[in-house]
């Protein structure tokens, strides 16, 4: 009996990362994301400004928690000396030519096609990563959210489109820009970090599967445990600010629940501006003289030795 993706047995890989080992720069990095805003003293201070001021702070927890999490791939995907990760300088021209070849088309139609990555645009996409296999010429884009629950599904549509329109300039972006580094295809994954709504053969995976995109036994495991850690200083500055305030009248009985679940996305908060922003006026798209690419969503590997 075949086991779905979900279940499917566990790949290892040949490179490996030691959760224990990597403590002390997981505890680092948290420290860092939080030591400016999300600090004790800087949510005190919040907390006896206004309620603006205080709901200010609620707001900004789902974007330090999606830096943190892009920081935290780039930290594990060092583990794999074979990749290369991109996470500037990245931003790809969207085209109403390559939005009308995903949306009106079938994949195999258009997968062969390399798209000239100079080509202007009104419109482009930027990834928060590129890794980049250098033995294996397979580039994955990678979209991080904290969580998916406030999209409709029209609008994770739409960025799947985009994601999969820009990927088609992706081999030339590389080619041009980073030392003529050669991508023979390029897989679209969006890494729900809530992990509720998921679709792996549609390229929407949890923060578990990615020792897939890394080729790294424990990853997943690793990220995870760094988002956890991340939500237990939160609560703990969030109790040792709240502490000396209570006296003053605020009910010291609020949830800390109320900073895990704010509904903004860490995506989107800079998303609409980073992701679809204005370029130049051109929209003709031309051929590079590269082979082929091709495009579509991450797969999970078949299960046992890699």
């Amino acid at each position: 009996m075949t086991l779905p993706a979900t279940l499917a047995q566990p790949t290892s890989y040949q490179h490996t990362t030691d959760l224990k080992a990597l403590q002390p720069q997981l505890e680092a990095l948290v420290t860092e994301i939080t030591a400016s805003a999300l600090s004790v003293e800087a949510m005190r201070q919040s907390f006896s400004a206004s309620l603006e001021e205080a709901a200010s702070v609620l707001r900004s927890v789902p974007v330090h928690e999606g830096r943190l999490l892009e920081r935290g791939i780039d930290l594990l995907a060092a583990c794999n000396p074979d990749l290369v990760v991109l996470t500037e300088n990245i931003r790809l021209p969207l085209t109403p030519t390559a939005m009308q070849l995903v949306e009106h088309n079938e994949v195999h139609l258009y997968r062969g096609l390399t798209l000239d990555a100079d080509t202007g645009g009104r419109k482009s996409y930027t990834p928060d990563h590129l890794i980049i296999n250098r033995l294996t010429g397979i580039a994955h884009m990678v979209d991080v959210k904290r969580s998916l629950t406030s999209y409709e599904a029209s609008r994770i549509a739409d960025l799947k489109n985009r994601m999969l329109a820009s990927a088609l300039v992706v081999p030339d972006h590389v080619y041009k820009g980073h030392h003529r580094l050669l991508v023979k295809e390029v897989r679209v994954v969006i890494l729900n970090a809530h992990g509720g709504r998921t679709d792996i053969k549609g390229g929407i995976w949890p923060l578990s599967h990615l020792d897939h995109l890394l080729e790294v036994t424990g990853a997943g495991e690793v990220l995870l445990s760094l988002r956890k850690l991340f939500r237990e200083r939160i609560d703990a500055n969030w109790v040792a600010a709240r502490s000396p305030i209570t006296a003053s009248g605020i009910d010291s009985s609020a949830s800390t629940t109320a900073l895990q679940d704010v509904a903004v996305d860490a995506g989107d908060e800079d998303g609409s501006v980073k992701r679809l922003t204005d370029a130049g006026d051109e929209d003709a798209v031309a051929l590079e003289d590269l082979p082929p690419v091709i495009v579509g969503f991450a797969q999970v590997p078949a299960a046992g030795p890699h």
